[in-house]
């Protein structure tokens, strides 16, 4: 599968991988900066952004997908950063593939087993007349009436775009999420090891990552650090960007 990405500066490469709902595009400010050291690559993953739709949806494809992007791109080997399921994929790819790692960033997910909680969020995206739509505005009130967080509601919006032939339609594969939603939340076998230098990342306000997730976390990444970013939640890059990229760059660069 042929992902869609953008690239940033030049150097190290340095790969980026969104999370669920998420794309590219999210990481784009912060990709900014890191490009100023390194060859970043900020990567839609398959049923996402302008990626492929495919009905294979689990980490090992995703892992596979991102070994076929760096042979396409003949990058060797490369730093990884990601975010929540992109930080799955990350791990994944890093326990399977670890002579392709230079230094692996988790962003607040642990290896462990997470059962399905986005029911909600799939239910108010499916019953969303997404191809009857007049305008953004109207997407936003009729969402808003299931999703009442604003910037949740915000960030999945953003894949909302306008059909050439009218009406709307979702960057990500809905269909494909939704069947193999349990997927998402499954766990890095414990047979697995990353023996290189690895960074998990946590907010103080987030559940992801908790205290007595920190021992299987330095049973699997035996040169694992955690850090706890305070007044973080979820979306720890988007919620104090400039301490998460000095964080990791200080990690990175060390």
């Amino acid at each position: 599968m042929t992902l869609h990405y953008k690239q940033l500066g030049d150097g190290y490469p340095l790969i980026i991988l969104h999370g669920l709902f998420g794309m590219s595009d999210n990481w784009y400010s912060l990709g900014k900066y890191f490009g100023e050291h390194f060859n970043t690559y900020l990567i839609d993953q398959r049923n996402h952004g302008r990626s492929p739709h495919d009905s294979a949806f689990n980490y090992d494809v995703m892992a596979a997908d991102l070994l076929d992007f760096m042979d396409e791109h003949f990058i060797e080997s490369a730093h990884i950063i990601g975010h929540s399921m992109g930080g799955k994929t990350a791990m994944t790819f890093a326990v399977k593939f670890p002579h392709k790692v230079g230094k692996l960033v988790v962003a607040d997910i642990a290896p462990r087993y997470y059962a399905p909680h986005h029911q909600e969020i799939l239910e108010a995206l499916d019953t969303l007349p997404i191809e009857n739509l007049g305008s953004r505005k109207e997407a936003e009130t009729l969402f808003m009436e299931r999703i009442q967080d604003p910037g949740t509601a915000q960030f999945l919006l953003k894949n909302l775009y306008a059909r050439d032939e009218g009406g709307y339609a979702w960057r990500f594969n809905l269909p494909a999420i939704a069947a193999n939603i349990a997927s998402v939340g499954e766990e890095l076998d414990e047979v697995y090891r990353f023996e290189k230098p690895t960074l998990f990342v946590r907010g103080s306000k987030s559940n992801y990552i908790k205290d007595s997730d920190i021992h299987r976390i330095e049973n699997q990444f035996p040169k694992a650090s955690v850090v706890t970013i305070e007044g973080a939640g979820h979306w720890i890059h988007a919620e104090k960007p400039q301490l998460f990229l000095e964080t990791v760059l200080g990690f990175l660069k060390k």
